[in-house]
């Protein structure tokens, strides 16, 4: 499960970055920050969820 968050992770960082470097994407960079703030919350929320069975 962590091996699939950290890939989704490095995916939507790759996205930002790339949506910056071509400013004609800059959609894609907002989209890739969004993804990647919402993938790592709900990690922790799991994480935090396991910890306390």
């Amino acid at each position: 499960m962590w091996a699939l968050l950290i890939i989704l992770l490095i995916v939507w960082a790759g996205l930002a970055v790339f949506g910056f470097v071509i400013k004609g994407l800059l959609w894609l960079a907002v989209l890739g920050i969004v993804l990647f703030l919402a993938t790592l919350v709900i990690g922790m929320l799991r994480r935090a969820g396991a910890s306390n069975k």
